[in-house]
């Protein structure tokens, strides 16, 4: 006698994501991950939207129907009226609220300098991006995101609010702001079932981890890490899928380091 069939649901089947800085490094394997979980993807980008499309077509292509799983939509994370016009965007390709916010999009200073060397547009611009950015994701998704279940916020936040090395001083302390505010938001929402946590990789081998390093800074860092290797997107972007999932519904207001062990 043939057993049954049985299929299997695929956690977040038909959950709208929004990933912004969804194109690039992290925020790429984070996208093509949760696609692969069901979701239907939003993929932020602020400037090369050839990356965000060809994400977006690889996607799609893999699709097992004709609607299209993933769009792309150009907003600065910083412009209040222009994160509402991408949550705005979800609504209207997938006429759904969505469900999920994965706040990605991030950047650093290259010239790694020491606090009383950077400069106050540098500092700015960290600030503006990391820190001003992910609290005006976060306040639009806790007004627009699904109630009732499902719900998650993630923010990609950085090992190196804890490691506090020499030459992140701005990096570092906008990712602390990023945890400090998510903690409280966990909190703010109750009563909602969103959740709210952030992941904070380690080195990570992409464009903007070796960006203004040299080899032998690059080999120092591999030295430092108990399993000798620099991470990989792929390794950050199963962590985020589970805490965009039902499963994690237990894990709320926390920072979850994704390092290997760097710290």
């Amino acid at each position: 006698m043939t057993e049954p069939s049985t299929v299997v649901a695929q956690p977040l089947h038909d959950r709208v994501a929004i990933v912004t800085g969804g194109s690039r490094g992290i925020g790429r394997a984070i996208s093509f991950h949760l696609a692969s979980l069901g979701a239907k993807i939003v993929i932020n980008y602020s400037s090369n939207s050839a990356e965000a499309d060809l994400v977006a077509t690889q996607i799609n292509t893999n699709a097992t129907n004709d609607s299209p799983r993933a769009i792309t939509f150009q907003a600065d994370v910083s412009d209040p009226a222009q994160v509402k016009s991408l949550f705005d965007a979800a609504e209207s390709a997938f006429n759904s609220q969505p469900h999920i916010l994965v706040n990605s999009a991030g950047v650093l200073d290259p010239k790694y300098p020491t606090l009383f060397n950077t400069e106050i547009d540098d500092f700015d611009k960290i600030f503006r991006v990391n820190a001003r950015g992910a609290f005006v994701c976060c306040r639009e998704a806790a007004n627009r995101l699904r109630h009732g279940g499902g719900g998650r916020i993630v923010c990609l936040t950085s090992s190196m609010a804890a490691a506090l090395r020499p030459g992140f001083a701005a990096y570092a302390a906008s990712k602390a702001a990023v945890e400090a505010m998510v903690k409280v938001l966990a909190k703010e929402l109750k009563g909602t079932g969103i959740t709210a946590n952030c992941v904070a990789p380690g080195p990570i081998a992409t464009e903007m981890f070796f960006a203004g390093k040299t080899e032998e800074a690059v080999r120092k860092v591999v030295e430092e890490c108990p399993l000798s290797r620099l991470g990989e997107p792929g390794d950050v972007a199963p962590v985020v899928g589970f805490l965009a999932s039902d499963a994690s519904e237990w894990v709320n207001g926390q920072a979850v380091r994704v390092n290997g062990g760097y710290v």
